[in-house]
């Protein structure tokens, strides 16, 4: 026996434990039955060790802890740690290894972690100080990108992972260290800060490189305003682009000549400030995701770390320009913007700019990123997947069988079959999205009402009539949503309102003009109007029906005795239109919302707005741009021939057929065209034309509209240029209420 070795192996379930025995000749192989028992591997490997086993890796190179890690065997990697300590540290190293499941790795940290405190403030303290120096590499221009960004964001998600988990403690989860505990738990963090450190320093280097390009770029304007000899205003000459390295146009002669030292600099120090910025901004990017994650994972969930809100506003210029050159790092890094609307507000602006076309695709693959690769309508692995409903009573069956369905499986696929009918595939899926549709609205179960213009529908406040109503609701937005996920068009219009609902857009007054012209009438007098000397006695209480009868209900607290005056109108026109389209229904849009949110996450619907999600759910019409100018009127001083008319049209003609749509959506309120034509469109009151209305000019003025009276009020732009840049930013931001862009 003295001084030879003996090799044991132990098998458990797919893991292969190899220990070297410092006895005898003979090879033992314990089959897996022998340790099938619960810790019965932990066990083994505890009594091999005890007996003097070596530690030691196989003919390819493996050691017992690969395989353990592998496996996600924390137990037995804990035995392992016990005999040698070193084997701790390698444990963390191999949360660099792409090659392992980031899941085991969990498992086997989770583990280690619920031993003690003291093993769990270590295990973060470790991980903590290989993501800072994985961090300060990726922070390196020299590094690999991608192997560097993969490697910290998978090691912080593993550290976050842990931390949120640890050893039960009634301090769990409420050691905020960012929020200014001074506990063991929030001093993990501490290798961290170097990182962050580096971090804010390289954000504020690249605000001082753009601060100083702004001021360069202003001196460039003025040095070619010089040379060309005008005193123009200097908003009005486009923003200066350099033709190419060494040289400028000259605007009197329209030639190429060398450029001035002076400006040949500036112009020079302006490139070097976008080639750092191109360098750098997927690096730091992907750090600022890093802060993000370990920020949140020291919040209860749904809140927002106040030092993380605190970075977006210090560094705000900076991250809407890494937003503004890639709108897609919102999605790759910037994920706080989708999970923080009070964030994502202030680069919405941004994200709105860009084309529907790209937001649409974002939207679908981020929608389906994390769903198993599928046909939109595929055949069923078997019968219970197959959705089995009634044609004589396809709304209550299909409620029925939606409700219990799979909602992961819904998500990949929808199956259809009519009760006693053989046809089935995305034929009979669409026909049944649109019978639907229709059902969706009938009278009969008094979910929606049509609005004024009998054309979009709004919800019933007074469906309660209906048992079942808030039941049904969520079966509605299940359908939408359904629909959407899979790009299956529904044949319904809803209000304006109902849209913004759905997006967690603000409504405002003249949203009311669709279920009550008249009310958003007077409305718009009050606001237009000083009502001081009126006598009008207004309080912020106001008479509504409730359950059917007529009560004095409080716009706020103690509205009763609340004067509205000329100083507070404008809030009284808010609250009063909150309680009509929004307090009025909360129960039955809190239903609908929480069935669309199954299939649709708020965080990706918020990239359209009201008029956007129309199109989305009920596709793009057709329009007639002949019809649309012969059924056109205009005031104010505008006549068919005037130069900006003529402009206007021409703009029509040139745009998209999307940017047609948003137009009629901006001006009317609807994306469509009725039956007979542009001649048939209603406004408030009833037929009312598309209406073009003069506005007096000033820069950056936009175009503004009255839904309720269709009409479009256009500034008189100086050139066709000038109007097309207005009107399109207008289409794309107008629903923000913007005058000045």
């Amino acid at each position: 026996m003295g001084g030879q070795n003996y090799s044991m192996t132990l098998c458990s379930m797919s893991v292969m434990l190899m220990l070297r025995m410092p006895w005898g000749r003979q090879h033992y192989m314990l089959p897996a039955r022998t340790v099938t028992r619960r810790h019965g591997q932990r066990d083994t490997a505890q009594i091999l060790l005890l007996r003097g086993a070596k530690y030691l890796p196989d003919k390819n190179g493996v050691t017992p802890l690969d395989l353990c890690v592998q496996g996600g065997y924390g137990e037995t990697c804990e035995v392992l740690i016990q005999y040698h300590p070193r084997l701790f540290q390698t444990i963390i190293q191999m949360t660099q290894n792409e090659d392992l499941r980031e899941n085991m790795l969990r498992q086997v940290l989770e583990h280690l972690s619920q031993q003690s405190e003291s093993q769990y403030l270590k295990i973060l303290t470790s991980l903590a100080e290989v993501a800072t120096t994985n961090g300060h590499k990726l922070l390196s221009l020299s590094s690999n990108y991608d192997a560097q960004m993969k490697s910290l964001l998978r090691i912080v998600r593993i550290f976050c992972h842990v931390f949120r988990i640890g050893p039960s403690s009634p301090s769990n989860g409420i050691d905020m260290g960012y929020n200014g505990n001074k506990t063991p738990r929030s001093q993990v963090f501490k290798p961290l800060e170097l990182l962050w450190h580096s971090l804010d320093e390289w954000l504020v280097l690249i605000a001082t490189e753009l601060m100083k390009n702004k001021r360069d770029s202003t001196e460039i304007t003025s040095i070619l305003l010089k040379q060309k000899g005008q005193d123009q205003d200097a908003a009005s000459i486009p923003p200066f682009e350099p033709p190419g390295p060494g040289s400028y146009e000259n605007l009197s002669t329209g030639t190429r000549e060398s450029k001035p030292d002076a400006l040949a600099g500036k112009q020079e120090a302006s490139a070097d400030c976008q080639d750092v910025i191109s360098m750098t901004a997927n690096r730091l990017s992907a750090v600022i995701q890093a802060f993000y994650m370990c920020c949140s994972c020291q919040m209860p969930p749904g809140m927002t770390s106040p030092r993380f809100i605190e970075f977006v506003c210090k560094h705000d210029e900076v991250l809407k320009c890494f937003v503004n050159r890639n709108p897609k790092i919102i999605f790759d890094h910037f994920h706080f913007l989708l999970e923080c609307p009070e964030l994502m507000s202030r680069f919405m602006h941004i994200i709105k700019a860009q084309p529907f076309k790209d937001r649409c695709e974002w939207f679908y693959e981020h929608l389906h990123s994390g769903q198993p690769d599928s046909d939109m309508v595929h055949r069923p692995v078997n019968e219970n997947d197959i959705l089995l409903v009634h044609r004589d009573s396809i709304f209550r069956s299909s409620c029925e069988v939606v409700s219990k369905a799979n909602c992961a499986k819904l998500k990949q696929g929808i199956a259809v079959r009519f009760h006693g009918e053989e046809g089935m595939g995305q034929g009979v899926v669409r026909e049944w999205f649109d019978i639907l549709s229709n059902e969706i609205v009938n009278p009969d179960y008094a979910l929606f009402t049509q609005s004024a213009d009998g054309t979009t529908f709004q919800p019933n406040s007074n469906s309660y009539v209906n048992p079942d109503h808030l039941n049904y609701f969520r079966f509605a937005g299940q359908i939408l949503g359904l629909a959407l996920n899979h790009r299956q068009l529904v044949n319904i219009y809803f209000t304006r309102s109902f849209y913004k609902h759905i997006l967690g857009i603000p409504v405002n007054y003249q949203d009311v003009a669709s279920i009550d012209p008249e009310y958003a009438k007077n409305l718009q007098w009050i606001l237009d109007n000083d009502i001081s000397d009126l006598g009008l006695e207004l309080t912020f209480s106001v008479e509504t029906d409730v359950f059917g009868a007529m009560e004095e209900v409080p716009l706020k607290p103690g509205g009763g005795s609340i004067l509205v005056t000329q100083n507070n109108k404008a809030e009284y026109v808010q609250l009063v239109t909150e309680l009509r389209m929004t307090r009025a229904i909360q129960p039955q849009i809190n239903a609908f919302l929480q069935g669309f949110h199954m299939f649709i996450p708020p965080s990706l619907i918020q990239l359209f707005d009201e008029y956007e999600l129309e199109l989305l759910l009920s596709g793009m019409p057709e329009i007639d741009v002949s019809d649309w100018i012969k059924n056109t009127e205009y005031t104010s001083g505008y006549e068919r021939e005037d130069p900006v008319i003529q402009w206007f049209w021409e703009v029509v003609e040139d745009i998209t057929q999307e940017e047609r749509v948003l137009l009629l959506q901006f001006v009317t309120g609807s994306s469509r065209v009725p039956h007979g034509g542009f001649a048939n469109i209603m406004g408030g009151s009833g037929l009312q034309n598309f209406t073009i209305a003069a506005v007096p000019y000033t820069p950056n003025l936009l175009p503004t509209s009255s839904t309720c009276i269709n009409m479009l009020k256009l500034p008189e732009y100086p050139s066709k240029e000038i109007l097309k840049d207005r009107l399109l930013v207008a289409l794309h931001c107008g629903s923000y209420g913007y005058t000045m862009a």
